[in-house]
């Protein structure tokens, strides 16, 4: 068999991106069943889910330029590697520690994708497609990621094995996706002789006040992921008399879409128009939550999720647009990496705080004050970047 190359190692590398972030979602509807059989507080379910953030960290600062040097598919085979492990500690967890290895496993194998296999999808588009690769990379990301519950969703609600289908049909598609990433032609040349490095974060003087504000936009739109991905289901429990797994799942498939399709039918958008758009769309987001959540109320979470969604697919990528526009080449590697830290680090810490929160005052006393600190924080990133904006046009 011939190496895949041009359309079909495109379209195989987009697949196994799409497949592995889809992992590290998977077990966002079964969090509550995992909670009834092994006894854990809610605080302990925000914690499970955050571990898969300091995994993503873990590998972005370990091996996030290694494929550069032992080239891309040697780490998308090992982050396949990691997606399978974590699959398999799913199906055979039989207490919480269980759970925790799993998620860092699932985190690694993100962590390594999220830098690889987006290099990887560009260099490999056909010429037809190159000016979209990047944006099309992103969406079998972010998209990867809303499949995850979805699927696991509707799998939990209408099928047999709730804790274990999702992960064999998964365990499946990573073995598929596997065999294609075997089968694609290397997309870099790799030197003889080359040697892995750890990635350096570094954020230039002339891009600091660029890089905060638009850091603190990316914060509050990934600490809204994490809310939504960590403890949405249990909101929609809470003001449903019979919750569906599958219509939880849909829920945060709902601000992954919404992200998404933002991304792509508002790429013509000007980067700092885009940027303010999404800050003012997650103040709009959050604020319709704490209404929803007051009221108990499902069309206003998904009002929501829509809103929060856009928001943070909008300030993320024109955010770290606008940063890189202001730096020179050789830095973009090390600035793309602190930009990603502040995301996943925002994923994790504050969903953690909401757990712990929860578990003092009570589930909807802590979302709304979380929705408030997320709107106060995206409106503070929306002045800053107004006031960046203002100094830029009269330098």
């Amino acid at each position: 068999m011939t190496s895949l190359s041009g359309g079909r190692a495109f379209a195989a590398l987009a697949y196994a991106f799409a497949v592995t972030m889809m992992g590290t979602t998977l077990p966002t509807p079964m969090y509550v069943i995992y909670q009834g059989r092994f006894g854990f507080s809610i605080t302990m379910s925000t914690v499970i889910f955050a571990t898969y953030a300091f995994g993503v960290l873990a590998a972005l600062l370990a091996f996030g330029r290694w494929s550069d040097a032992l080239g891309r598919r040697p780490l998308l085979l090992a982050g396949l590697g990691a997606a399978i492990a974590s699959d398999v500690v799913f199906l055979l967890a039989g207490n919480t520690g269980a759970l925790l290895v799993g998620r860092v496993l699932s985190g690694l194998s993100a962590g390594i994708f999220v830098g690889t296999a987006t290099a990887a999808v560009v260099e490999a588009a056909p010429a037809g497609w190159r000016s979209r690769a990047a944006l099309l990379a992103t969406a079998a990301n972010i998209g990867g990621l809303g499949l995850g519950p979805l699927v696991a969703g509707a799998l939990v609600d209408w099928l047999p094995w709730d804790v274990h289908l999702a992960f064999l049909v998964h365990l499946g598609l990573s073995l598929i996706a596997v065999a294609l990433v075997w089968w694609v032609a290397e997309t870099v040349d790799v030197v003889p002789g080359s040697r892995p490095s750890f990635q350096r974060l570094a954020v230039p003087a002339k891009v600091r006040t660029t890089f905060v504000a638009a850091g603190t936009a990316s914060f509050a739109g990934f600490a809204v992921m994490g809310l939504f991905v960590a403890v949405s289901p249990r909101f929609v429990a809470q003001a449903l008399t019979s919750p569906s797994p599958a219509f939880e799942g849909l829920v945060v498939f709902t601000v992954f879409g919404a992200s998404v399709i933002a991304q792509v039918a508002l790429r013509g958008l000007p980067t700092t128009r885009a940027v303010n758009a999404g800050c003012a769309l997650l103040v709009v987001g959050m604020l319709v939550l704490v209404w929803g959540l007051q009221t108990e109320s499902v069309p206003l979470m998904l009002v929501a999720a829509v809103a929060a969604g856009s928001g943070q697919g909008l300030s993320f990528s024109k955010g770290l647009a606008s940063v890189l526009a202001k730096v020179d080449p050789h830095e973009r590697a090390g600035v793309t990496s602190a930009f990603f830290v502040v995301a996943y680090v925002a994923i994790s810490l504050p969903v953690i705080g909401e757990g712990v929160a929860a578990q003092h005052w009570g589930l909807t006393s802590a979302g709304t004050s979380f929705s408030a600190a997320v709107a106060a924080l995206a409106a503070l990133a929306l002045i800053s970047l107004v006031i960046d904006q203002r100094r830029d046009r009269s330098a």
